[in-house]
């Protein structure tokens, strides 16, 4: 995004209520840029630790840079209270069931689709099991124009790491992906580690799928996080204009 010292900005953020799986109402947190748009479309899929502040203020990023930006709490049906210990309850379950985040993401695609101020192309952003919800949504749901994979764990799984909520690893859905795939990723990450994310590369490449791929040295599982211990200044801000341009070649803004 370009400045101007007399340009027009402004923004509205709330929490709302947006039908997801089987038309369940959840909670939503959304963020637009003010005026007529029409403006594309971002989902922002929360991630192991809930939904929680991190993920409030990379919606209004993602509106700030011109984007209607919505981030669906998958842990709604859980229950309500501090985002950490609503995750916990999530965890001790299982994990929210595949084919549950798959319905919330889709309701989200079908709202901002019907917005009369949307341009009708929406991707969709995710770090950690956010990213993995991210590549199972957008792999089982067209319409999708993009997808951002940021250090997202067990989109390649092993077949004891199946369960009854995660029957199929994303990674084998690769071929009904319709859009391009950006990857973030740490070399120093053990969840996915860098064999992992050559094995998820290999999968778009059989496949032919568009990606682009980076790996950052001397980072670790969630360096874009700034209040945590991994934090990693140089390779994040590198990574956020990596997603600035690759939104704005298959996206628009």
């Amino acid at each position: 995004m370009q400045y101007a010292t007399n340009q027009y900005e402004g923004m509205i953020a709330e929490t709302t209520l947006i039908p997801g799986h089987n038309g369940e109402l959840i909670g939503a947190y959304v963020a637009r840029p003010m005026g007529p748009g029409p403006f594309p479309a971002i989902i922002v899929i929360h991630h192991m630790p809930g939904w929680d502040e991190w993920y409030r203020e990379v919606t209004r990023k993602f509106a700030h840079h011109g984007y209607i930006a919505v981030s669906p709490n998958l842990y709604h049906r859980a229950g309500h209270g501090i985002p950490e210990d609503v995750a916990a309850m999530v965890r001790a379950a299982g994990g929210v069931p595949d084919d549950q985040v798959v319905g919330d993401v889709a309701g989200m695609l079908a709202f901002v689709q019907a917005l009369p101020h949307c341009t009708g192309k929406v991707a969709v952003f995710g770090t950690c099991s956010g990213a993995r919800h991210a590549f199972l949504a957008a792999a089982r749901t067209p319409g999708f124009a993009a997808i951002i994979d940021c250090w997202g764990g067990r989109v390649t799984m092993e077949p004891h790491e199946l369960t009854v909520n995660q029957p199929v690893a994303p990674v084998d859905y690769t071929a009904g992906l319709e859009c391009p795939v950006l990857g973030i990723f740490g070399a120093e990450d053990s969840s996915p580690t860098p064999a992992q994310v050559a094995v998820l590369e290999q999968a778009l490449k059989n496949h032919g799928k568009t990606y682009h791929f980076h790996m950052y040295a001397d980072a670790g599982h969630g360096f874009f996080y700034y209040d945590r211990p991994a934090y990693r200044q140089t390779q994040t801000m590198d990574g956020w204009k990596k997603i600035w341009a690759f939104l704005d070649q298959y996206v628009g803004a």
